[in-house]
């Protein structure tokens, strides 16, 4: 019930983002750290939002996207250890304060849905630093974290491109 929920807000997400202006896209990837860096080697995410200029500074928005972690194999002797995947899907709220016309600094905010099993998922974070190259596409380094319910947490390093498909108009 809970991935059909999922399933239905992004689709009406999509559907009311595809009409508006400030339509990003974006991929990443990065390395985990901490408490998955046995399990998992790397990460690769995709991203889909919408931001709206409040001004020539500040953008708030949404943000969806889909984090796949790909586990670790581990061989001892003949005997091979296969991990899962962790796989998330994340919504949430998001800012950006753009310092000059190039920089930016921001964070999202909201929720990482596990959908692997024993995967609860939990409280989604992401602070990030951007640049801009050009009018449509930002280079941007971040954090993640996902505050799990077994006192663990996922974070990941990493590096990412967003295009904007309609630029932002500012007032």
């Amino acid at each position: 019930m809970k991935k059909i929920t999922l399933l239905i807000v992004f689709a009406v997400m999509a559907v009311n983002l595809s009409a508006q202006e400030g339509l990003k896209i974006g991929i990443q990837g990065g390395i985990p750290l901490d408490d998955y860096t046995d399990n998992v080697s790397l990460i690769v995410a995709a991203d889909i939002g919408h931001m709206w200029a409040l001004g020539e500074v500040v953008d708030l928005g949404v943000t969806g996207g889909y984090i796949h972690g790909f586990a670790e194999k581990y061989h001892t002797g003949t005997i091979t250890n296969d991990l899962p995947d962790i796989q998330f899907l994340k919504a949430a709220a998001s800012v950006r304060v753009w310092t000059s016309n190039s920089f930016s600094f921001g964070a999202d905010l909201g929720q990482g849905f596990g959908l692997n099993d024993d995967n609860e998922g939990g409280f989604y974070y992401r602070p990030q630093i951007g640049y801009l190259m050009g009018e449509s596409t930002e280079l941007n380094l971040s954090y993640t974290g996902i505050q799990l319910g077994d006192n663990t947490e996922w974070s990941t390093v990493s590096i990412g491109i967003m295009h904007t498909i309609k630029t932002i108009k500012r007032f």
